[in-house]
This record gives structure tokens, sequence and C-alpha cells, in this order.
């Protein structure tokens, strides 16, 4: 079965957990996909995971397409959603209509993911859902806002937690058809879950969400460093470091290749 953004909607009255995963190419997309991930994200992530960048903001548009694309072609069932990377959508609804457009031209993906809940971000969330787009909410800690809010935990007193309920209310109305929430309170989780009708997705937002997301780097055990709210579920840098080793010390010792038999 083929995942739609109808489909996450389905599944959110159904009270059946929607599965997020992101991907930065066509092997890890190809073998997650298989796995029976319902969503891969292209995150921009892939800045940290894939291109050594300390921080998501230098990620450029052309670099998330490119990954986006090698994604795409690693993917039969799972809905492939794509964030836009900084300044590829903030400067006006026409800059991310354009940038959202090229997103699914380009690369195939079925969705875009903005940033920030804010009154000329939801009139522009609105414009590029208006334009034919499915769009992915996020609020709560937004990682391109690092410089404004650090990676500190969001909504933590009744004032925040009230800004980033309405916040996810108007990005309902204005069209969104999921919602990302990162790191809030578990309890504010539960009660944007509870108003919202389109599904919410958390990461680091508690078990109540609709659905949960990981970076898999951080899954996998290949980040030199994760978020407090993020689990491993295996230790593949150990794995590789490990093998490689191996194959170093045979390469040297003339173990590797076999001799060839007479």
């Amino acid at each position: 079965m083929v995942v739609t953004t109808q489909q996450l909607i389905q599944w959110k009255q159904q009270g059946r957990p929607i599965v997020v995963l992101t991907a930065w190419d066509y092997a890890i997309a190809q073998l997650i996909d298989a796995a029976g991930v319902d969503v891969i994200l292209v995150g921009d992530s892939l800045g940290m995971v894939a291109l050594g960048y300390q921080t998501t903001l230098p990620v450029t548009l052309d670099e998330i397409l490119h990954h986006a694309s090698s994604v795409r072609r690693g993917v039969k069932q799972a809905l492939v959603v794509c964030d836009l990377p900084f300044l590829s959508y903030q400067e006006s609804p026409q800059q991310a209509i354009h940038s959202a457009g090229r997103v699914l031209k380009e690369t195939g993906a079925q969705a875009v993911k903005m940033e920030g809940g804010y009154p000329a971000m939801v009139e522009t969330i609105a414009r590029v859902v208006q334009a034919g787009i499915p769009v992915m909410g996020h609020v709560g800690l937004t990682p391109q806002s690092v410089h404004q809010l650090g990676y500190r935990q969001q909504g933590k007193t009744p004032e925040t937690a009230e800004k980033i309920l309405q916040e996810a209310i108007a990005l309902e109305q204005a069209g969104a058809f999921a919602m990302l929430l990162e790191h809030i309170p578990s309890d504010l989780g539960l009660q944007i879950t509870q108003k919202l009708s389109i599904p919410t997705i958390g990461i680091g937002a508690g078990v109540h969400c609709d659905g949960q997301v990981l970076v898999t780097a951080d899954l996998l055990g290949l980040s030199e460093r994760q978020p407090p709210f993020a689990k491993s579920y295996a230790n593949l840098r150990e794995t590789i470091t490990q093998a490689v080793q191996n194959y170093g010390s045979e390469v040297r010792s003339r173990q590797f290749p076999d001799s060839p038999q007479p």
C-alpha cells in the first residue's frame, strides 16, 4: 500500500500510530521503506548527518533537492516529505511556493515541511496549500531558529504552552495535513494531539502523539551526539569501526584477499 496524506488522517481517526524516520540517501531510504516505515522525512538534519555542518542552517535548497531525489528513488510505499531549508521559504509566500514546487517537480516527494507557527508562516502555508502542495507544520523547538531558541525544551510555562497550542491550531486551519511537535512537555503534546483533527508526529513530545519520528542516524547509533529524547536501537558506529579495523588488519597481514586455489 502506498501511503498518502489522507491515509495518515485516517490512521489518526483509527488510533493507529504512525512510524516516521529520516533518510538522506538511496540505500537508507530503500532499507527503511522495505522495513515498513509509514513516512520518510528528508530532514534538513542531513546537514549534520551527511554534510558535516554544526546546525541545519547552512543547508541549501539545491542540497535538499539532491538528497531528496536519491531518497525518492529508493521508496516504493512510504510517504516522502521534504524539509524546506532555512531561507528557502521565509521571505514571502511566493518564494515558499517556488521552493516547494521545485521539491515536488524535481524530486518526486509528495509533501514539504516548514517550521514555525507565527502569523506570517500561517499565511505562507495557506498559500502553499492553495497551490496544491501538501504541507506538514512544525512547532515547538524549531531547529532553524536555533540562535533564538537554542535546543531547550519549549512550552514549559503556561504562556509559552498556550502559544504553541494556538500556533498548531492556526496551521491546521491554514491547511497543514500533519503537525510535527518537537521537544515539548508530554502533557502539551497530548493537549495538541487531542485538539487537532490532523495527526501529530512527536519527537521529544511524549507518547500521546499520533506518531513518532527519529533521526535514523540516531536510531542506528551512527551519530556522534544525539538529543536526550532520542533512542538508539543499534550501535553501528562500533560495528562499522570494528569491521574496518578487521579489514585493515587482514590487508596488512596479507590475509585479504584469500589466496587463489590451485
